[in-house]
């Protein structure tokens, strides 16, 4: 009788089956906050693989990071990242960096206005 190793499901995959072989994109880089978005509905999906198709069904209803998607599917970020850079190539994806900061504001600017609302 074979045991499973304490802590492994019996459907694991293995990383390397997951990308191929591949250790690294091919050329699109993604930090752990790029959002990714479905880019068209209507393409093929039947030559995709269980976790490109889990990233597209994840993604319908709208943008989620590159770290939601790999906590939702359990994949090293390592292995997302090829599966995803795979997905922006065959045009099912597209990416959107996040908001940026706002620079602060003015204290001097905001205190005129607030001087100036006060005395209406």
């Amino acid at each position: 009788m074979t045991r499973a190793r304490p802590g492994r499901e019996s459907g694991l995959v293995r990383p390397y089956v997951v990308t191929g072989g591949r250790s690294a994109p091919s050329r699109n880089t993604f930090d752990q906050v790029t959002l990714v978005k479905i880019l068209h509905q209507d393409l093929s999906r039947a030559n995709l693989t269980p976790e490109q198709l889990a990233v597209l069904e994840l993604c319908t209803p709208g943008a989620l990071s590159v770290a939601e998607i790999g906590s939702h599917l359990r994949l090293p970020l390592s292995v997302l990242r090829i599966v995803l850079a795979d997905l922006m190539e065959t045009g099912h994806i597209t990416t959107r960096s996040t908001i940026l900061k706002a620079q602060r504001a003015d204290r001097e600017l905001l205190e005129a206005v607030l001087a100036g609302l006060q005395a209406l």
